[in-house]
Formats: C-alpha cells, sequence, structure tokens
C-alpha cells in the first residue's frame, strides 16, 4: 500500500467517524469538535487530489470561521439541548425515511456513473498539465467566467442588504442615535441659561 493510499483512507475513516459522533454525541461541544475534525479531514482529501485552493478554503472558512462560531454560540448560550433533542426525537422516522432515500438516489447516480470520451481531453484542454491547481482557478474564474462571478457576488451583496432591511426592526422603546437630528439641531436653542435662586430647584 502507497503512502497516497494510506493517507485517503485515513482521512476517509476520520471523515465518517467525525460526522458520524458529530450527530450522535449527546455533548454539543463534542459534537463541533467532532465536526471540526471532519473538516480538518475533508480538507486533506482535497489536497490529496491536488485541489489545494478549495482545502484551505475549507479549512480558513469553515474550521476557522463557521465551527469556530458555532463552538462559541453553543458554550455561550443557555441552551436546553435535552428538550431540543426530545422534540427531534419525534421527527425520528421522517428523518430515517429521507436519509434512506438519498441513499438509494445516490446509489442510482453512481451506478450509472459513465465518464466520457473526451472528458480528459477537456479538463488538460482547460487546466494544462504546467498550470498551477490556484492559478488555473483563478484564471477560469476571473477570465472565462468572470461576468458571472460578478453577478454571484451581487445576488449574495442583495440577498445580505435583503436580510438585514427584514430583520431590523424599530422599536419606540429603545432610545437610537439620530445623526441627522444632531446635525440639523439649531445651537441657540441647544443650551438654555436659567437663574437658579438660593434655595429653590429647577
Amino acid at each position: 500500500m502507497t503512502v497516497m493510499a494510506l493517507a485517503f483512507y485515513l482521512f476517509a475513516i476520520s471523515v465518517v467517524i467525525g460526522g458520524l459522533f458529530t450527530v450522535i454525541s449527546r455533548n454539543p461541544v463534542h459534537s463541533v469538535l467532532w465536526l471540526i475534525l471532519s473538516f480538518i479531514s475533508a480538507a486533506g482529501l482535497f489536497v490529496l487530489l491536488g485541489a489545494e485552493f478549495v482545502a484551505m478554503l475549507l479549512v480558513i472558512v469553515y474550521v476557522g470561521a463557521v465551527a469556530v462560531l458555532f463552538l462559541f454560540v453553543v458554550m455561550m448560550l443557555d441552551v436546553d439541548f435535552a428538550e431540543l433533542k426530545a422534540e427531534m426525537a419525534k421527527y425520528l422516522p421522517l428523518a430515517l425515511l429521507i436519509g434512506v432515500i438519498l441513499l438509494m438516489q445516490f446509489g442510482i447516480a453512481l451506478g450509472a456513473w459513465e465518464v466520457a470520451e473526451g472528458a480528459e481531453a477537456a479538463r488538460q484542454a482547460v487546466t494544462p498539465a504546467e498550470t498551477h491547481n490556484t492559478a488555473a482557478l483563478g484564471l477560469l474564474l476571473y477570465d472565462k467566467y468572470f461576468l458571472l462571478f460578478q453577478l454571484a457576488g451581487l445576488i449574495l451583496l442583495v440577498a445580505m442588504i435583503g436580510a438585514i432591511v427584514l430583520t431590523l426592526r424599530h422599536r419606540t422603546d429603545i432610545k437610537r442615535q439620530n445623526v441627522l437630528h444632531q446635525m440639523w439641531r439649531d445651537p441657540a436653542k441647544a443650551m438654555e441659561l436659567r437663574d437658579v435662586k438660593p434655595g429653590q430647584g429647577l
């Protein structure tokens, strides 16, 4: 067995075990830690496939941001996970049915998988052998698919602004800063002088 094959089996087993314990762990903190193990193992598989850029994105974005955010939220919020799991147990049969259907669909897809005759030649035409993986990905995104890449970014920006607008609520019982009101105020009326007599209040 070669070193590449040994590394593949090691990372693959780690992904499966990490995903399994992410689901079945009783402690939510342990679940997030198993999830981080799955992400790191998946990044190792991407490195073995030659997709170093995707592997680094997986480590930086998912492990460095998303998983750590999950961990902080789980540790800082006082959430009754026993009650949540009791509610989830009611939907366990439906979840098992959906899981079986998905596994059957994956089996059908893998059984009907056929490699096209010109697939290897098409890949070599897009990414020549002397071109590095990250450089080839950059050439594709910023050259051939530049317009689609910019449109995707614009759609994500609009979605982010829409989410902010939809979730923004102006409550009357909270005092907020009004910048325009502060800018438009009259300096002559901003301060009032009063002559307070000795022994009297305002």
